[in-house]
């Protein structure tokens, strides 16, 4: 068999990925792939009776074996049928999942999507009636930019991965960790991935969200609202991972 990547940063979007690839790129023993985000495993445009690896790998050096070799993808842990794709691609694949408090990941998500002129509509409809525009999209229920509530229900995408993978290939971790004290989390990773711990790192931000004037803010009747929803979600996020928010 070809070889095959060893790691990938699966999820979730506006979740610390960005600054998680970075910092790993300045580790000696990892290698990533040539751009942070592959969108290989959620191309709906490839034959995924016959899928076209080649073109997956062209964005790595795999020749270079004295490194473990991985990719940040983050709508992997949300997309219709990634999951069950990477893992007919290599299930051994290590997958670490970065989270954040949901309620913050889906304002962050709903400004970059604003600030690209993707979305046009107010956050507070956007969490209300505007999910009903994944009721039009393909795949049916799953939407690019419009999931900024659905993307948080993290328990119920990690409860799937896990019915596709073992515990054991599993890490996930809290953005807010990683922002608070890098280290501490490199070092979990490096053991994770079975290469040595990095050297000492520096806070650092990466991907800082544009800073323009947004015609919203989270209210206290749009946190209320999402903390419901995501209440049931939470206890099976707790339960599969010893992971909360609020």
């Amino acid at each position: 068999m070809a070889p095959r990547i060893d790691f990938i940063i699966a999820g979730a979007q506006k979740a610390g990925t960005t600054a998680l690839f970075d910092y790993l790129s300045d580790h000696p023993q990892i290698g990533l792939s040539d751009v942070k985000e592959v969108h290989f495993f959620d191309d709906e445009g490839q034959d995924w009776s016959a899928p076209d690896y080649g073109a997956y790998h062209a964005h790595f050096d795999l020749t270079d074996r004295s490194r473990v070799w991985g990719e940040a993808t983050p709508i992997y842990l949300y997309w219709k049928d990634s999951l069950s794709r990477i893992r007919a691609y290599n299930p051994t694949v290590r997958l670490i999942v970065m989270l954040r408090d949901p309620v913050a990941r889906a304002f962050s998500h709903w400004k970059m999507e604003f600030a690209r002129g993707g979305e046009t509509h107010p956050f507070d409809w956007c969490i209300r009636a505007g999910r009903q525009r994944l009721f039009e999209a393909e795949p049916w229920g799953f939407h690019r930019e419009f999931s900024y509530v659905e993307r948080g229900f993290y328990g119920a995408q990690i409860e799937h991965l896990l019915g596709l993978f073992p515990a054991d290939q599993l890490l996930v971790l809290r953005a807010e960790d990683l922002e608070a004290a890098p280290q501490p989390v490199l070092e979990t990773i490096s053991g994770f991935l079975g290469v040595p711990a990095p050297p000492p790192m520096a806070p650092r931000r990466v991907h800082v969200g544009q800073d323009i004037a947004y015609p919203s803010r989270v209210t206290e009747a749009d946190e209320a609202l999402l903390r419901r929803l995501y209440a049931q979600d939470m206890g099976r996020l707790r339960a599969l991972t010893g992971i909360s928010y609020p």
